[in-house]
């Protein structure tokens, strides 16, 4: 392969890389502003600049400076074999002293009341390559704080016009509200008038700024960043699997970032997904189980829901509905708990919400584009893997209409119905069909997330989990399946779902559990130097701890065709980068 030599690193490089290509493939630090790999090249931030020497072919293959020794942009560079490259040379660090007071001649010093500050590029810069005092004593040029959009305030005194938020409204979204206006001093961003930054992708341009300019006004003074937890996740309420960052601290969840997977979602989420996690915090979280007493639902502990539950549910023609919501072990868990209780239980599918169609960005683009980015209108991200693993326990999986109509025939004398969708998803008709069961003599068990008209009207009641609360695995509108990590601690007294049905299921084979030991434990989440390390309660396990990796070798073991979860699962492999500009320092 062809080789280039970069501040003294000998790189391999593949032909068409430019050279900060190059050097980011093999972390070499070159500053960059105006850089991104999924957007086109500018070169206009001037930062990269660098000094270049090639062979020289004329002179039997002799290093000579390339082009007369000037410097040159490395983002826009094609890189060819032999190529020798400082970006640390005088010239090239005398440029990037000049670039970053250039920079900073009108910018703002408000870097302490900065949402971007301690992942600032011109913090970090300014640190490692500008000087240390300003030589300007004229008054600054000042700019409006602009309302750009229902996600997105501009800061536009603290913006270096790197553009990367106009290229990316017309390259990757095709919608081109944002644009440049004005000169010299004056040049800004601005939005066309009378057309805001309200695009399904607009938040992505948060994320793209190197500076604080664009802020979400979601996150605004909501945390600083150097006390986040960075924890894998993925998309939990749509089918596109994206792959994403949830950013907590304390066991609250504070923000999404996108988490580049060129196969998935290559840099970006959609709105819909960076802000779709608000329900995991919400008001109507159920977080206590409860059974019927006297006609009504009262809360109690564990130990009498599940006895209700297991006396409820043994004996009779049991059905299941396992919702698209869970992960694909929870799944096996359900449908593990179902045929040991009966052998021949009927398994269905829980409703798969789908809102108009799938949208491909840029408009106009083919879906086949390996630029394009899919916004998908199935809004459930597990439905085809909780259907590969309900079918390889063999008959018939019902969809959810099938369930519901059979239900209302009186075919089923005790069901399992899960949620944990993002709303109140049941429909009257099922409500309808599910009061009249119960009427009928059929024991309703319901694990959901959220307070609902079904969460009411059923026998007992199981508090689940939300995705960002447990670990396992998604399997995405493309057929990839994909693992995910908990985030925040499951909030008190409720339980994963594969939690609830490993209890149920070590009830149901009668293995002990100690009735003296408590329900609930506290424990540290978060700890970190610079903070009073934080608690939080927790539901204990019944005996067994549900553990999804565990879960998986034993889907493999005792299902052929659920290998796959051995196999074929993609997990995460990125760290998180955070360049913090403070210290953190033990007392």
């Amino acid at each position: 392969m062809p080789t280039i030599t970069i501040n003294g690193t000998n790189c391999e490089f593949t032909q068409g890389q430019t050279i900060l290509q190059v050097a980011n493939d093999h972390a070499i630090e070159i500053p960059q502003y105006c850089y991104h790999d999924g957007l086109s090249i500018v070169a206009s931030c001037r930062i990269c600049l660098a000094d270049v020497w090639a062979p020289n072919p004329r002179n039997d293959g002799k290093l000579e400076p390339y082009m007369g020794g000037k410097l040159h942009p490395t983002c826009q560079l094609e890189a060819t074999d032999g190529m020798v490259v400082r970006s640390d040379s005088p010239k090239a660090v005398a440029n990037q002293k000049s670039v970053m007071e250039y920079l900073l001649i009108n910018h703002p010093l408000d870097c302490p009341v900065c949402d971007q500050a301690g992942e600032c590029l011109l913090q970090d810069y300014s640190y490692e390559y500008g000087r240390g005092e300003s030589r300007f004593q004229e008054q600054k040029v000042k700019q409006p704080k602009k309302d750009i959009g229902p996600h997105v305030y501009l800061y536009a005194d603290r913006c270096i016009m790197c553009s990367l938020c106009v290229r990316f409204t017309r390259e990757v979204t095709g919608t081109s509200e944002l644009l440049v206006t004005g000169r010299s001093d004056k040049e800004e961003i601005d939005i066309f008038p009378g057309q805001p930054l309200d695009n399904e992708l607009s938040a992505n341009v948060i994320d793209l700024c190197p500076v604080g300019a664009l802020l979400d006004k979601d996150f605004l003074f909501a945390q600083r960043v150097w006390f986040l937890h960075s924890t894998p996740t993925i998309d939990g309420i749509t089918a596109s699997g994206d792959n994403i960052w949830a950013e907590h601290n304390e066991g609250r969840m504070y923000r999404f970032r996108p988490r580049t997977n060129l196969a998935v979602n290559k840099w970006w989420i959609t709105d819909e997904v960076r802000y779709g996690w608000k329900f995991v915090e919400s008001d109507l979280r159920l977080r206590s189980p409860m059974t019927r007493r006297h006609g009504r639902l009262i809360e109690c502990d564990y130990t009498r829901a599940y006895t209700a539950a297991g006396r409820g549910l043994t004996n009779k023609t049991l059905a299941v509905m396992v919702s698209p919501m869970l992960a694909c072990e929870e799944a096996f868990a359900l449908a593990t708990l179902a045929r040991a209780i009966d052998p021949k239980a009927t398994l269905a599918l829980g409703p798969v919400p789908v809102q108009g169609e799938d949208k491909v960005f840029p408009e106009g683009a083919r879906r086949d584009d390996d630029n394009a980015f899919i916004m998908y209108a199935e809004k459930a991200p597990n439905a085809r893997g909780v259907r590969r693993v309900l079918e390889a326990f063999g008959g018939e999986v019902l969809s959810a209409a099938e369930f519901e109509r059979r239900l209302a025939e009186g075919a089923f004398g005790a069901v399992i119905i899960t949620g944990n969708y993002a709303s109140d998803w049941a429909t009257p008709a099922l409500l309808a069909t599910v009061e009249k069961a119960r009427t009928a003599g059929c024991f309703a068990l319901v694990i959901d997330t959220l307070r609902s008209r079904l969460t009411e009207g059923c026998d007992v009641l199981l508090p689940g989990a939300t995705w960002l609360e447990k670990a396992g695995t998604f399997e995405n509108a493309r057929n990839r399946i994909q693992s995910f990590e908990a985030a925040i601690p499951v909030i008190e007294m409720a339980k994963t779902e594969g939690q609830l049905a490993t209890d149920l299921l070590t009830l149901i084979e009668g293995e002990p559990a100690d009735a003296d030991a408590p329900q609930s434990e506290t424990i540290v989440v978060d700890e970190q130097s610079g903070q009073v390390a934080p608690t939080v309660t927790i539901a204990r396990p019944r005996t067994r701890l549900f553990n999804p990796a565990n879960t998986r070798a034993q889907m493999a073991r005792t299902h052929a065709s659920l290998k796959v979860f051995t196999t074929q699962v993609a997990h995460p492999t990125v760290e998180p980068k955070h360049n913090a500009s403070m210290e953190i320092v033990e007392l």
